[in-house]
């Protein structure tokens, strides 16, 4: 309705017109700085977290049509810069050495997690098929999506050329990681969970809180640090040199491993991602230039800063009245993958007495991918899961595609 109101208004389909970058990005910058504020000002606010208040404002916009779900801002500047920059200064303060000591089983409940989207890829075929026509192509795609990430989402659709079912699966997708993320936030603050898992993280973050007195837990963790000029300029110049290295890596690397074969595919997609190795450059300078990165102040905010602009952009695409008039199956069925990956984690994880921050963002990496993983770490206040999370996620970019093209093949056998 909004839609038709701004088309007859405006000439356009949204209130703000997608090339009006300065008016997107004023309500970008303001809607998070508000997801803070409530986040660090209220205990309500502070629960539910500054992230998913950012996403539910996005989501609303996007379907009030106040904003358009595409743009240059989203796709070349959020995407292009926000997030490959965010990462190098968040991972500054994970030191390998230490980090595999105490997370290091992260990567088997990961995989408990794969083989739970596989699983649920299975059932959710079985259950659908009849009802969606080409719905293996589907299934492969999705299952690369929920153990990789996008990359493995773009490669297994152009492997099976799902055609115009991809964009209905796509907006499925997005709206369904939403709710998932929404559902993982309220898990890790729920009694029932807490009392059956154990959880030294979010006990830790309990116990900064309460030192603050009045303060939120968010405050409380965000509190006023020291930081200069100097430390300003050298933790973007670490983050663009960081960057700069990976992509000339990935690129070197994608021209000279063919794109050709299974095996020689799942290498190029893993070596040619810039984000194994922004990943990987900025694990060694954390894990190996420990001193250095004791001197740097301001690391840590300003990544999650650019978190939090990615977390408000993840919102946007999710088009609830698109779900509801073309893709309620689709939505059912990712659905379902996602309910049985949470299951085998969850189950999985009890078994085998994991913590319950260990397991939620297992399953995240899975779903989400790395940067969504990472980014509720961070706004959980788990800092130091951050690394690990990273590489259990891009793990998954190497393996999603095999396994997609597997369940694809087989399904369609």
């Amino acid at each position: 309705m909004m839609t038709n109101l701004f088309q007859s208004w405006l000439g356009r389909p949204t209130l703000i017109a997608a090339e009006d970058t300065w008016s997107l990005l004023a309500l970008l910058l303001v809607s998070v700085a508000l997801s803070i504020w409530l986040e660090q000002k209220y205990d309500w606010a502070s629960k539910i977290s500054g992230a998913i208040i950012a996403l539910c404002i996005a989501l609303l916009a996007s379907n009030l049509s106040i904003i358009p779900t595409s743009c240059v801002l989203y796709d070349e500047i959020v995407w292009g810069y926000a997030v490959p920059l965010g990462i190098p200064l968040l991972l500054l303060q994970c030191n390998m050495k230490k980090i595999w000591r105490e997370t290091g089983r992260m990567m088997v409940i990961f995989l408990i997690g794969a083989v739970g989207t596989v699983a649920g890829a299975f059932l959710a075929y079985g259950l659908l098929h009849s009802y969606i026509p080409g719905l293996e192509g589907v299934a492969a795609m999705m299952t690369g999506s929920y153990i990789g990430g996008g990359v493995n989402f773009a490669a297994l659709a152009k492997e099976f050329d799902v055609g115009e079912i991809k964009a209905a699966a796509t907006v499925a997708d997005n709206l369904l990681m939403a709710l998932y993320f929404f559902a993982l936030i309220f898990i890790a603050g729920m009694r029932f969970f807490r009392s059956r898992y154990t959880h030294p993280h979010i006990d830790a973050v309990a116990k900064s809180g309460d030192l603050e007195g009045a303060k939120t837990q968010a405050a409380a963790y965000w509190s006023r640090k020291d930081i200069s000029l100097k430390d300003i300029a050298m933790n973007f110049a670490y983050a663009v040199a960081v960057v700069y290295i990976a992509k000339l890596i990935s690129g070197f690397v994608d021209g000279l491993i063919p794109d050709t074969g299974v095996a020689l595919h799942m290498l190029n997609t893993f070596f040619g991602s810039e984000y194994v190795w922004i990943t990987t450059v900025s694990m060694a300078c954390a894990t190996w230039g420990e001193k250095q990165v004791a001197q740097l102040s301001g690391s840590q905010e300003i990544g999650t800063y650019l978190i939090y602009l990615f977390l408000f952009v993840i919102g946007v695409p999710a088009s609830i009245g698109e779900i509801i008039r073309k893709t309620p199956l689709l939505l059912a069925f990712t659905g379902i993958m996602v309910a049985v990956n949470m299951l085998f984690c969850f189950v999985g994880g009890k078994l085998l007495r994991f913590d319950l921050e260990d397991i939620i963002l297992a399953s995240n990496a899975n779903i989400g991918g790395p940067t969504t993983a990472a980014g509720m770490a961070i706004s959980q206040g788990w800092s130091a899961l951050v690394g690990p999370v990273m590489l259990v996620g891009t793990f998954g970019y190497v393996i999603g595609t095999y396994l997609g093209i597997l369940v694809g093949g087989l399904l369609g056998a």
